[in-house]
């Protein structure tokens, strides 16, 4: 028979071994952060993690996502933008991916208060994805489309 002291050392360590696995979905990306700041991102798959020293720091889909823009006004006519964008470089996007609505919002509205925006709807479109792409592609963001419509 095993001594007390032994048993909860042996559930313990079960313990610290279970807690070591993560499982990260297909998709997407981990990032870990340990104590003292380095960080290590992680790919879907099983990995060992050290508990108790790293910690998740991020969890970055990989699949799309959309952003609605409100309030957004040009010649006396309110506008509404959905922006959808993805993510192509998890270790540059993790720097910004916790406010990455926020970024997008503030772009947006400054990008579509410019003086030289197009008169055509469909133009300003273009042109919308075009310079957010632009300014948001060293930060590892993608913008697939700008959907722009006018409200009544």
């Amino acid at each position: 028979m095993l001594s007390p002291i032994i048993l909860a050392a042996l559930c313990a360590l079960a313990l610290l071994v279970i807690a070591s696995v993560r499982r990260i979905p297909e998709g997407h990306v981990y990032t870990f952060r340990r104590m003292d700041g380095h960080v290590r991102i992680v790919g879907s798959g099983t990995h060992l993690v050290m508990p108790l020293i790293e910690r998740i720091a991020h969890k970055i889909s990989l699949a799309g996502a959309t952003v609605a823009v409100d309030d957004l006004t040009r010649a006396d006519q309110s506008f509404r933008a959905v922006v959808y964008f993805q993510v192509l470089d998890p270790q540059r996007a993790d720097l910004v991916i916790e406010d990455v609505e926020g970024l997008l919002r503030v772009s947006t509205r400054r990008l579509f208060d410019y003086a030289v925006l197009p008169d055509d709807l469909e133009a300003r479109r273009g042109w919308l994805k075009q310079a957010l792409n632009a300014e948001l592609q060293d930060r590892g963001l993608l913008i697939a489309r700008v959907d722009l419509s006018a409200l009544a």
